[in-house]
């Protein structure tokens, strides 16, 4: 398989898509990894798997009528597998690896099967002090665009999953290319001023579009990079209630046509107003664990 991915929004061809089959009992507290899981959980609201496989198996559906390969992990009892693009993410023709929680290394050997197809000098596995995933991490032609947290207090967080070390090594493994990170807002216990990965703040959407969540970044000129990027007439800006409901992690096919939440009434209007089609499924339940349409795929190739 020759992987290939230089942006979010180019045709896509090959995905893998995750899965929420035998996910195992509710979490307890402690083992949740994100404040607005741990939310659900105390609410007694936490998502349960029978709704969790309907939801994302419309996205399949979605994806094989637009003519998308779509490839799915091996099914692990007990064990949640829905958002894979945690678990790795794809550079021009690199896989590389995320290191991510420890827990969750298990992901990885369920998608060996397709990983076995890739040739073995394009998989690359960073060095064991960069932490990573594959939210955070965002193609962008000549650039890279990574979210990261900065602070002294990294290692308090639970919620911040990209060191400035991975930033660093992403550079030297990609010299020509300019790799621009951005310092996110991080909570362990409120949802709504938490920005879990970077696709949780910001997504470029069609040719020259993106969806921002000011509140998202903590420095302000990282912010304004973006729009100067885009131009302020091509942002779409998101509220702390949006950005909690995941209107930033929607997931593109092409240029023109996109899958999104139905209960995003505002963003999908906005988006058919630039020609967009906006392909929409009902992703409530699997939103509680703080993941939506982009964190649910990983994809391997793009024209």
């Amino acid at each position: 398989m020759k992987l290939h991915i230089s942006n979010e929004t180019s045709r896509l061809k090959t995905v893998i898509l995750g899965v929420a089959n035998s996910i195992g009992d509710q979490p307890k507290l402690e083992d949740a990894y994100d404040p607005k899981s741990i939310k659900h959980i105390k609410e007694g609201t936490y998502p349960e798997e029978e709704d969790m496989i309907k939801e994302i198996e419309s996205v399949a559906d979605i994806l094989k009528k637009h003519d998308v390969e779509v490839l799915r992990p091996d099914i692990l009892n007990d064990y949640n597998q829905i958002f894979s693009r945690d678990i790795g993410f794809v550079i021009e023709d690199k896989f590389i690896f995320a290191n991510i929680l420890p827990d969750r290394e298990k992901e990885i050997k369920a998608i060996e099967h397709i990983l076995d197809k890739i040739d073995s000098d394009k998989k690359i596995r960073l060095p064991e002090h960069c932490h990573i995933e594959g939210g955070d991490v965002m193609p962008h032609g000549d650039s890279i665009l990574v979210g990261t947290y900065r602070g002294e207090d990294y290692s308090d967080y639970i919620t911040a999953r990209t060191n400035v070390e991975a930033v660093e090594e992403l550079q030297k493994l990609f010299p020509d290319k300019k790799v621009k990170s951005f310092n996110l807002r991080k909570s362990n216990t409120d949802p709504k001023a938490n920005a879990l990965h970077l696709d949780c703040c910001f997504q470029p959407v069609g040719n020259n579009y993106a969806i921002i969540h000011k509140n998202g970044f903590l420095e302000e000129e990282e912010y304004q990079w973006l729009i100067d990027l885009y131009g302020k007439e091509n942002v779409f800006e998101i509220n702390a209630q949006e950005m909690y409901d995941m209107n930033s992690n929607i997931f593109s096919i092409s240029e023109t046509v996109v899958i999104s939440d139905e209960y995003f009434t505002r963003l999908n209007e906005w988006l058919r107003s630039k020609e967009i089609l906006v392909e929409t499924v009902n992703y409530r339940e699997i939103a509680k664990q703080e993941g939506l349409l982009r964190c649910s795929t990983l994809p391997l190739i793009r024209e």
